[in-house]
């Protein structure tokens, strides 16, 4: 299958949450090869798992994300093509007042040079960039 999707930090935090949104569940499942996630957003997966003092939950999230999402979803570089969008991007929004944070500008940009929906709960997040297209799998 063609990848679709790209899956940002709370689609691929939901799994984890003690009462997971069944939307989100089914889609991540429907679609399961259709996704993948940028390494910005593993990096905030992984900062946000390291935050966390030796633990269960802690334990319970390093296995999720190595044994399982490691293992099963392609994870996509923030590369050259994708620096040059965000960079103009960046300027363009800058001349207009709105200072996005970098680390979603590097998302949308990889999703943008290659050609993926960003899944998000956070779609204001996002509404900026142009050219993009972006799902809430949260709403029913």
């Amino acid at each position: 299958m063609t990848r679709r999707y790209l899956l940002d930090t709370n689609v691929l935090s939901e799994p984890l949450r003690p009462c997971p949104n069944e939307g989100v569940m089914r889609r991540l499942e429907r679609y399961r090869d259709e996704v993948a996630t940028s390494a910005v957003v593993w990096n905030e997966l992984l900062y946000g798992c390291y935050r966390l003092l030796p633990s269960a939950r802690r334990r319970k999230i390093e296995r999720y994300m190595h044994q399982v999402l490691a293992l099963s979803l392609p994870i996509l570089p923030y590369d050259e093509q994708a620096a040059e969008w965000h960079a103009a991007e960046r300027a363009r929004l800058e001349q207009v007042g709105r200072m996005l944070p970098f680390a979603d500008g590097q998302i949308a940009a990889v999703a943008k040079v290659q050609g993926l929906i960003i899944v998000t709960r956070n779609v204001s997040d996002y509404a900026d960039f142009q050219g993009l297209h972006i799902e809430n799998w949260f709403n029913p």
